[in-house]
């Protein structure tokens, strides 16, 4: 099992690929530790602030925090929106994965967990809901190959679109950290890892700002 470190694809300044960053040992690890995390933190349907509506994805958390939507709006928190339990530990190869991927310091606070089914898809939006800009965001890919569009600060920017296999890698950061960017689409029949198909999507993030590890989880042990 092996984390790869190619030399990355610079889609945009500050937008780097890792294409084949996780082997497939390396993704079927990944994908038994994303298993135990949902019987901790079960897959919940996120719905649009205001509206209600229901994505089109479901998704949970790993970590200090995790983030969450309804009707209340778009918001971390220390524990999941149904069972009231906190969030498991992020496992190990991602954490593995934004030592080596993220260039920052100091851990992530937070391990979204998305699951898109065969028609699933994620609207062109900014991750803007942290405290901590600075850090950038990692994605890691696992099952079908997605269509990843990707813009720029402002909403009307030109797009484009990059595929994204399973045991790829994306990082956003610098001036790329708040570009608008979603999935269009997944492609059918594309990859085995998952036996009923669909593709899990893992996005570490940085929420609160750094501070020295002793400090910066004073409140996990007091």
């Amino acid at each position: 099992m092996s984390l790869l470190t190619p030399s990355p694809v610079t889609l945009s300044p500050g937008l780097a690929y890792y294409p084949g960053y996780l082997d497939r040992p390396a993704q079927e690890a990944l994908l038994r530790a994303v298993r135990e995390a949902t019987r901790a933190a079960p897959l919940f349907v996120p719905r649009m602030p205001r509206t209600g509506k229901a994505f089109s994805v479901r998704m949970t958390n790993c970590g200090r925090v995790g983030w969450v939507s309804d009707e209340r709006g778009y918001r971390y928190q220390p524990i999941h929106p149904d069972t009231g339990g906190a969030w498991p530990p992020i496992p190990a190869i991602a954490l593995r994965a934004w030592e080596e991927l993220s260039g920052y310091p100091h851990p992530p606070d937070a391990c979204l967990v998305n699951f898109y089914e065969a028609k699933a898809r994620m609207g062109m939006h900014q991750d803007r809901d942290e405290e901590e800009l600075a850090a950038p965001v990692v994605s890691l890919s696992l099952g079908a190959t997605a269509v990843f569009r990707y813009g720029g600060l402002d909403r009307r920017d030109p797009t484009r679109s990059v595929k994204l296999r399973s045991g790829d890698a994306i990082v956003f950061g610098g001036p790329a950290r708040l570009i608008h960017h979603g999935i269009d689409r997944l492609i059918p029949a594309s990859s085995d890892l998952l036996p009923n198909g669909g593709r899990l999507n893992l996005t570490l993030r940085k929420v609160f700002p750094a501070l020295d590890r002793d400090t910066e989880y004073r409140d996990e042990g007091s």
